[in-house]
């Protein structure tokens, strides 16, 4: 590192200092933010000196990061991608290659899911020509059953792609299990989930490919970003290429000729040893990230465990002070699992005297900020208005979802005191009621 370069990165530590010095909660005045990243200036350092390398395409960051995450979320292949939606897309649309052969999905074929959840979990299904098969979840867990979704399994259902809610794991190995029985797909989108454990196993690690958001919503942040790991290397393939253009090669950005059949090889209508490096054997996307977020991811992924704790000890920080208020049903952790939480659900019950828009009006006139349970019921959203899809049994519980549920936040920049009024500011509106 040249004099210079840390003299500019001592500078960047020293201003992201005096911006947190100006950081002070003042209860009605200072936003309370749902969701959000928690950046520290080592974060700050990293994006500032991959900007001084000019390191603006995928790099070594990238590289490293992938190499990094693999360990941590325990699987052998991750790939990095420019969002967690479009990890989805391409963890679905690597199942329709040629290379599946006979499993391959095809246009028509169904895939089961989730009614109450985010629209990316589901988009990918309809962009490739296939039917969602919308199962309802339960309130509490706001997760499905696998008794729901062996209903919903029928002559065409090929595939399973469900997301944990909220950071609180579905039964993901008994999911994995019915997918085996079945001879289907499993997806598992980890987006909101990251160090949640279930069985006692980290979750993402159950389906053959399994999903992350890098939003700075979640637990880990680029900015934007995603990935997209598998434990199996041909699969990794499949998402390496349609990540990248669709392209055959699949040397690493600045290598060339790392199968050492560059000008040597014969595919499709091509002359003879065309360029390897330009030859094309599928109808990809560009959905790479840069080094300049990798560095980030970099930084980010160090403090994994701390922002774990942090979720979990906030999560339940609420849910003591909120022990036995009236008219709101609390949040219950899944059956044998150890959620990293993404956010605290809460539901308006049936009776309770005041409905969400009261609840919700008031908190974010606190300056307490609030999210539904995203999309709610997505078989009501605009976007699914005349697409072919199948409903399993009742949604009766995603409609009261959509009706009478919203979250508030766990994430690791809350502190105590705001915790605390949050705790205070849902207990005095509902004692005024």
């Amino acid at each position: 590192m040249s004099d210079s370069q840390e003299f500019i990165l001592e500078l960047v530590r020293k201003y992201h200092r005096e911006k947190e010095l100006q950081r002070e909660f003042v209860p009605g005045k200072t936003l309370v933010m749902p969701s959000g990243a928690t950046l520290d200036e080592d974060d700050r350092v990293a994006m500032v000196e991959a900007a001084l390398n000019m390191r603006i395409a995928v790099g070594s960051s990238a590289i490293e990061l992938e190499r990094q995450l693999g360990r941590a979320l325990h699987r052998r292949k991750v790939h990095l991608t420019n969002s967690g939606s479009s990890a989805n897309l391409l963890a679905l649309t690597a199942l329709t290659q040629p290379e599946m052969g006979d499993a391959r999905l095809k246009p028509g074929d169904e895939v089961v899911t989730v009614a109450a959840g985010f629209p990316t979990t589901v988009n990918p299904i309809i962009q490739n020509g296939m039917t969602p098969v919308f199962v309802d979840v339960e309130l509490g867990t706001y997760n499905t059953t696998v008794e729901r979704i062996a209903d919903a399994i029928g002559p065409r259902t090929r595939a399973i792609m469900i997301a944990h809610a909220l950071g609180n794991p579905f039964p993901a190995a008994e999911v994995a299990a019915l997918a085996k029985e079945h001879g289907l797909f499993f997806v598992e989108d980890n987006c909101d989930a990251v160090g949640s454990l279930y069985n006692g196993r980290m979750c993402g690690t159950f389906g053959d490919f399994s999903t992350v958001s890098f939003y700075p919503a979640h637990h880990l942040t680029m900015g934007e970003g995603g990935c997209v790991t598998t434990d199996r290397p041909r699969l990794a393939r499949l998402i390496e290429s349609l990540r990248d253009w669709g392209r055959d090669c699949w040397c690493e950005p600045g290598e060339n000729d790392t199968c050492g059949k560059r000008y040597c090889q014969q595919f499709g209508g091509l002359p003879y040893g065309y360029d390897h490096k330009y030859t094309f054997s599928r109808v990809g996307f560009n959905l790479k990230t840069t080094d300049v977020q990798a560095a980030l991811g970099l930084s980010q992924l160090q403090r994994l465990p701390e922002f774990d704790a942090a979720r979990r000890r906030n999560w339940w920080r609420l849910r003591e002070g909120l022990d036995g208020i009236p008219g709101l049903m609390m949040p219950v952790p899944q059956p044998g699992s150890d959620p990293s939480w993404f956010g605290y659900i809460l539901t308006v019950e049936e009776n309770a005297g005041f409905d969400r828009n009261e609840i919700v009006e008031f908190l974010e006139s606190r300056r307490i900020g609030t999210r539904m349970l995203f999309a709610g019921n997505l078989t009501r959203q605009p976007a699914y208005q005349g697409q072919n899809y199948r409903v399993s049994g009742s949604l009766e519980n995603s409609d009261a979802i959509m009706e009478r549920t919203f979250w508030i936040g766990v994430f690791p920049g809350l502190t105590d005191e705001m915790l605390d009024y949050m705790i205070d500011s849902l207990w005095e509106f509902v004692r005024s009621r």
